[in-house]
Formats: structure tokens, C-alpha cells, sequence
């Protein structure tokens, strides 16, 4: 059988490889805290599940639109206009089975030889494997270049050539946790006003989770470069529904028939009982958001201390979602031997900083979407194995 040679660029998503061996170590008897993938703890808000089941009771379950059901899309507006004040049609909405279809469909539409796409690194790895993907050339930012680890819009836009097709912006940052502020966006922003040959993908899914009272500097709130702007956001984080596949996207107007049709070729729709479920978070209370963001504030800074305790370690405040990005070669070991180590030694099951792009070597991706008591056990063993 021979295979197209495309397939040799297509990357993957190492946390899974990572909580596959710490399950095997699990089955073998080993005590395993899991601190590695990026999965609230907190169960799905009640009101949303019972909306799902009201679904399926009520006989929803067959084929919809492509792009949505109408409700689900108009659900989404309306939180737009709740957070940011912000007009949307729901006919520039697309409903998606989770977020990385719309990574996947934005850079295979616009990608091609001779494209060039910037991106961040670390970032999401599959942003770098789609690029590769689709033959354009990858051309990076790099955040380990900040000590705080924030984008550079004035780096950003001087990576910009006749060649680039589009931009990938993730504010909050995953790995890092960063969280870059509305003047820097602004100034980039104003930058790319510049460039109208440039797409912009702005991942947003962590817009919720944002600390210390800052507001989402989303991309809604800049009007001239809405004919080529793509939001990515969704339901997964927010509302702790990550298997339950749901994320939303805003297009160009004029990009939305390629979207849809590239939708109908690939998953047809999105299950129904979803959408309902997705449009009771949407309009439902904000409650359980703020009180999953008072333990993620609580953990975040708890984290954050007990790493920087830690001999040889360094790790900067995040400012959103929940991570915590520490540089851990002061040890003796990059972050891969760091991360490998803690998980055989002290039974902690981390990220290695190469998983998300070759510069965060010297890093590894700790996840605090875990319990205090979770944390506080998990530092507390990796202090006693490096102390050996």
C-alpha cells in the first residue's frame, strides 16, 4: 500500500502519548498524579446536561445544517454581544466538533507551497503539524525569548512578507499560560492594517480564563480587519466539557460556503443533543464559570509558589487558562529528562516543553486543572526526587 508522502509532515498531540504510558505505569501498580493534559476537573454544569438529555428525550437526533443548527449559531452571537458588544451573524458562525477542525480547515484552505504561515512556538502542536500539513513553511515566534513568555507584536510584524497568508495568534497562551494585554494587541492590530494579504486566526478558546480582573482583548474589536479575521473559540474549557466535542468559529462572510462544504465533505454536522446542550451553557448563568475561576486562581497561585520553590526551577505568573510553563534546566535536565524522570520516579505525569516547538527545550508544560491536595502531593514528590 503506498501512502501519500504528505503524511510524513502531519505531527501529533503528545499529552495523549503521555497520559497513555502514565495509565500503562497506573495498570502496573505505580501511583500516578495526572497534571498533564488540559482538562478541567470540574463535572459539566448540571443545567447543561439536563439540556442535552431533554434533547434526546424530545426526539432530537437526526441531521442539521452543516454550519449548525440556527439556535445554536444564534446562541453564540448572543454571548458575543453579552462579552464584547459585539454584532455577529449567525451566517459567519459555524458549530464544530470541538476546536481543531477549525485549525484544520483554516490552514488547509489557505496553506499551500510557497505559502508562508506564522505561528507561535511553544504553541498548540497541531498549528505547527497543519502547516507543515498543508506544505506551507512555518515560520515561528518565539515566546521563551520573554521572560514572562508574551508574543512580540513588533516581532510578529516584521516576520510579515508578500508570502505570508495568515497569522495564528493563541491569547491565553497554551503551553505558557502568558496572557498578552489590549495595548500590545492594539499596536499589532494596527500593524496588520497594514498587510491586508495576511489572514488572521485568533484562538480565543481560553477567553474565559483570564486572572487578576483583565478583560479578553478579543479580535472582535477591531473593525477593519473583520473580511479577514477567524475567532476560534467553544465550549470546551469554559464549561469543562471537553468530551463533548463543541467549539464555535466566526469566518469571513464570503469564506463561509468553503467552510461549510469542507464541514459536509468531513463530519456532515454536529450531534444534536450537543447543540442544545452548547446553546443552556451559552445563555445560562456565568456562575459556574466564576466558580471554577476561583479554584484555578487558588491552584494557579499555589503552583506557581511551590515550583519556584524547587531547586533549579523558574516559572513565570500565568495570566490565563491553566497552565504553568516552568524552566526546569537549572535542574541538570532539559524537559524532556525532567519530564520523564518525574513521571517514573516521582509519579507525576507532565508535558515535555517539545512537545508544543524545539525552542521550549528546556521547559515542560505543568497543567493546574487538578485539586490543591493534587498539586501540593505532585511538588512535594518531585521536591523529594530531586533531592536525591
Amino acid at each position: 500500500m503506498k501512502l501519500a508522502k504528505n503524511l510524513d509532515r502531519l505531527g501529533t498531540e503528545s499529552a495523549f502519548a503521555i497520559l497513555a504510558e502514565a495509565k500503562k505505569l497506573e495498570a502496573q501498580g505505580k501511583p500516578m498524579i495526572h497534571l498533564g493534559l488540559g482538562q478541567p476537573d470540574f463535572k459539566t454544569p448540571k443545567h447543561i446536561a439536563e439540556a442535552a438529555k431533554k434533547a434526546i428525550d424530545d426526539g432530537h437526533h437526526g441531521y442539521v445544517l452543516a454550519n449548525g443548527t440556527l439556535e445554536c449559531r444564534q446562541a453564540v452571537t448572543r454571548k458575543i454581544k453579552k462579552l464584547y458588544n459585539k454584532d455577529i451573524s449567525p451566517e459567519r458562525v459555524m458549530i464544530m466538533p470541538g476546536g481543531k477542525p477549525t485549525m484544520y480547515f483554516a490552514i488547509s484552505m489557505i496553506g499551500e507551497q510557497d505559502a508562508e504561515i506564522i505561528y507561535p512556538t511553544p504553541g498548540f502542536p497541531i498549528y505547527e503539524s497543519m502547516i507543515n500539513y498543508s506544505g506551507s513553511k512555518a515560520v515561528p515566534y518565539d515566546l521563551t525569548k520573554d521572560k514572562d513568555l508574551k508574543f512580540n507584536p513588533e516581532e510578529i510584524l516584521s516576520l510579515i512578507t508578500d508570502k505570508t497568508r495568515l497569522l495564528v495568534l493563541i491569547n491565553p497562551n497554551n503551553p505558557t499560560g502568558s496572557f498578552v494585554d489590549k495595548p500590545a494587541i492594539d499596536f499589532l492590530a494596527e500593524g496588520l492594517k497594514k498587510h491586508p494579504h495576511v489572514a488572521i486566526l485568533s484562538d480565543e478558546i481560553y477567553s474565559r480564563q483570564i486572572y487578576d480582573g483583565k478583560e479578553m482583548p478579543t479580535f472582535f474589536n477591531y473593525p477593519e480587519l473583520q473580511d479577514r479575521l477567524i475567532v476560534l473559540d467553544g465550549w470546551s474549557k469554559a464549561y469543562a466539557m471537553t468530551g463533548w466535542r463543541m467549539g464555535w468559529s466566526v469566518w469571513p462572510e464570503k469564506l463561509i460556503p468553503h467552510i461549510t462544504k469542507l464541514a459536509i465533505n468531513s463530519f456532515s454536522c454536529v450531534n444534536v443533543p450537543s447543540q442544545f446542550a452548547g446553546i443552556a451553557a451559552l445563555d445560562g448563568s456565568d456562575e459556574p464559570i466564576n466558580e471554577m475561576m476561583k479554584k484555578f486562581d487558588e491552584r494557579r497561585k499555589l503552583i506557581h509558589k511551590l515550583l519556584n520553590e524547587l531547586p533549579g526551577v523558574e516559572c513565570s505568573m500565568p495570566g490565563g487558562a491553566f497552565y504553568a510553563f516552568p524552566k526546569v534546566i537549572g535542574t541538570g535536565m532539559n524537559g524532556s529528562e525532567f519530564s520523564k524522570k518525574c513521571m517514573h520516579e516521582a509519579g507525576v505525569a507532565i508535558v515535555p516543553g517539545t512537545a508544543f516547538g524545539a525552542s521550549s527545550k528546556d521547559y515542560v508544560r505543568f497543567s493546574f486543572a487538578a485539586s490543591q491536595d493534587n498539586i501540593s502531593q505532585a511538588l512535594e514528590n518531585i521536591k523529594k526526587m530531586l533531592s536525591k
